[in-house]
């Protein structure tokens, strides 16, 4: 079945493009019916251009074309984007796992650094927790696929993720009201509106609230298991005092109530609720199901035209987040593996650029300046072992980096970019993890006071580090619509210091790790064809991923130990085609294929037995890197009932994948396929827009994350977290 969808996915792109040239002569009005790569504006290069002409692999997903899917939150970048894995992190409801072209980060432990960077309104979201952000309010999400080190610096080793939020309606009130109900009694409201104070100031908002039942039960306690509680606001205040000056001031806030997802046993155990349940979706753990995570920030925005070349833009913002959560490894009533948790942090950033645009030079220059802290504690209760082992600590960093990135038109065909970036990174880091003794919450957690019966680790150590990321690019313009290019660009992401680490089993926990760097080659080709009827953009690319950091957990004698190591190096090539065609007046079809090929050339594993590293790259592969991703889908509109219908049915595919870098066959993800349908109808006026979405028709069941704690010990533990079932949702919006 897989197979076949596979076939059907790469075949229906083929054949797209075939069906457009064959009848690219029976459209005259193809060219107002799809968004070509030379309409569509990005931000990539942190200036408007013609996606045509940025040598990057961006995906631009449109709010009109997340609506019209029914797109609910930025996971569904996944199903529509090459090579790309976006999902809601193991354990969590709203904490964001990305990974690009193979590289990310799996471990939302405060401290460790994400392998692709997220941004709102160019803000740098530094932590993990709270960004699975809902689709409201905005106007585009661009995935920037590939190393972003020049333009958006440390931890873009993998790329970026730019969600960008609509400007206010300078002239008119606007409102926009929207609800929905769906399966597992889902109930959806949103208000978002804007209005204009004066010819000069306006000010606008969103409001929304996403409930949901849960998929499955705690059968332990009865408590709903995935479900969703989630009230998310944006506030702004929009001033353009004259026609050359613009600031805008925000403000966003999302509080998650949702219980704790404990995952579900695969294999069973032993002891009462040990076993496996019927339901993917359900569990037996008894750690509890209360749950919080709130997130906020505020941002400034000045923009100042100085003349018809320069431009200044100052970007300031504060955000912060705070974490209390749960986490029942075992999933069993017994506090086997029991981990609750508290996450805090804040940070601080500045980044000032200079725009300037010329007849043939057009580029950006700036400074950005980073200082947060990330500090949390949790607690491992190890029943079988009579102890909990409190951990606790803190990273403060602070980051300056000065940047550019130019665009030379060598010829009224030829352009020539060139980028660069310099970082420097200071943290201090201080962990804190010792063995208390009974099963119980330790002191950390607001425990029973007591003293540790073994200290593990304690100590504060400071790092610097610095990198220097170029990058390099020459594009040509083969015609008014096509452009090809060849670039290359480095990535790179900071080093740290391992939250978990355990002096006893792992001395060297203490020096911290270092960062990691991907050397990245890439040539593509974009642009529109057969009277436009074809929009696309290709692209291959070879990667060499150096110092890699890897974290990996194993049960040891008297705890866990836990490796953040340098690991070694890896190699990654691949392709990906994306792009939208018309077949005919009525019936469009999107399409996205990546092809990625990875392996891993080194991979140093601490023996805690001889205590010595060894080579161990015939037993590991990349996690999250499916080999084959792809997205079919065809759009028909057509009048009907007086007002516009817009059918989308779309398949997307995922090839199997390793959750880990050690393959496990149990926890280890199959290929699957997932069928979707929308059906929107807007009435003549506008106003009134009808959607029917239908998600995973064929209810596909499919690991997104899982835990592995094998060994009697921690009674067979291994645990899998899995995406959304079969859901239908209804919705009506209406726009005054």
């Amino acid at each position: 079945m897989n197979r076949l969808v596979k076939t059907a996915l790469l075949a229906g792109a083929a054949f797209g493009v075939m069906a457009s040239a064959a009848q690219a002569q029976q459209a005259p009005n193809a060219e107002a019916q799809v968004s070509s790569v030379d309409d569509i504006i990005v931000s990539a290069r942190r200036r408007d251009e013609a996606l045509k002409d940025v040598p990057v692999s961006v995906s631009a997903i449109s709010a009109e074309r997340l609506e019209q899917t029914g797109a609910s939150d930025i996971t569904a970048l996944q199903q529509q984007t090459p090579n790309a894995t976006v999902q809601v992190a193991r354990g969590s409801n709203s904490t964001l796992i990305s990974f690009i072209r193979g590289i990310g980060q799996q471990d939302p432990l405060w401290g460790f650094e994400p392998g692709v960077g997220l941004y709102v309104d160019d803000v740098y979201v530094a932590r993990p927790q709270g960004a699975v952000l809902d689709i409201f309010d905005i106007e585009r999400i661009e995935v920037l696929r590939g190393p972003q080190g020049s333009l958006y610096g440390r931890n873009t080793v993998g790329g970026a993720i730019k969600y960008v939020t609509s400007r206010l309606d300078p002239d008119a009130p606007e409102l926009t009201l929207r609800g929905a109900y769906g399966s597992y009694n889902q109930i959806d409201l949103l208000a978002q509106g804007s209005m204009p104070v004066t010819d000069k100031l306006r000010i606008g908002g969103a409001v929304a609230s996403y409930n949901r039942d849960g998929y499955g039960k705690n059968l332990n306690t009865g408590a709903e298991h995935y479900d969703k509680d989630v009230l998310a606001g944006r506030v702004s205040v929009e001033f353009q005092p004259t026609d050359s000056t613009f600031f805008r001031l925000a403000y966003d806030r999302v509080e998650d109530r949702s219980n704790p997802r404990h995952g579900h046993r695969e294999q069973a155990g032993v002891g009462p609720g040990a076993g496996v349940p019927g339901s993917v979706y359900d569990t037996y753990a008894g750690l509890g199901d209360r749950n919080k995570v709130t997130t906020e920030g505020v941002s400034l925005t000045a923009q100042v035209d100085l003349n018809d070349v320069w431009t200044f833009k100052s970007i300031t913002a504060y955000r912060l987040g705070d974490t209390d959560t749960l986490i029942d490894f075992d999933n069993t009533p017994a506090p086997t593996l029991d981990v609750p948790a508290v996450y805090g942090d804040h940070q601080f950033t500045q980044e000032f650029q200079a725009l300037f645009s010329t007849d043939r030079i057009q580029g950006v220059a700036g400074i950005f300046y980073l200082d947060g802290t990330a500090s949390g504690a949790f607690d491992t209760i190890a029943q079988n072992f009579g102890i909990v082992i409190g951990t606790a600590g803190y990273v403060k960093t602070t980051s300056v980096a000065l940047f550019t990135d130019v665009n030379l038109d060598l010829t009224d065909r030829l352009h020539l970019g060139l980028g660069a970036r310099y970082t420097v990174d200071d943290k201090t880091g201080h962990v804190f993890r010792a063995n208390y003794l009974g099963a119980t919450r330790s002191p950390l957690l607001g425990g029973t006071a007591r003293d540790p019966i073994l200290l593990r680790t304690d100590y504060t150590r400071s790092n610097s580090f610095d990198q220097f990321t170029p990058k390099a690019s020459l594009s040509y313009d083969f015609s008014d619509r096509i452009t090809g290019y060849a670039s290359y660009s480095k990535g790179y992401k900071s080093g740290g210091f391992d939250m978990r680490g355990d002096a006893i089993l792992t001395p060297n926990t203490v020096n911290g790790y270092q960062p990691e760097t991907v050397d990245s080659y890439e040539i593509g080709l974009k642009g529109s064809a057969f009277d436009r009827r074809l929009s696309f953009a290709s692209a291959i690319f070879y990667n060499e991923y150096q110092d890699q950091q890897v974290t990996t957990q194993v049960p040891a004698v008297g705890g866990i130990a836990s490796f953040v190591d340098n690991v070694g190096s890896s190699k990654f090539y691949g392709a990906e085609i994306e792009g939208s065609l018309i077949l005919t007046d009525s019936l469009t079809a999107n399409f996205a294929v990546g092809y990625l090929d990875s392996k891993f050339e080194e991979f140093l594993r601490y023996n805690l037995t001889t205590q010595k590293y060894e080579d161990i790259s015939d037993l590991v592969v990349l996690q999250n890197a499916p080999k084959w991703t792809g997205y079919f889908g065809l759009t028909w509109r057509g009048d009907v009932a007086g007002g516009s219908l817009a059918v989308t049915p779309s398949v997307s595919y995922r090839d199997s994948y390793s959750q880990f870098e050690f393959p496990n066959p149990v926890l280890d993800q199959d290929a699957y396929a997932l069928v979707d349908l929308s059906v929107v109808w807007t009435d003549p006026s506008n106003k009134w827009t009808v959607g029917l979405y239908g998600k995973n028709l064929t209810d596909e069941e499919y690991r997104v994350g899982a835990y592995n704690f094998a060994g009697a010990a921690y009674n067979d533990s291994l645990i899998g977290y899995y995406g959304p079932p079969r859901t239908v949702t209804a919705s009506l919006q209406y726009k005054f």
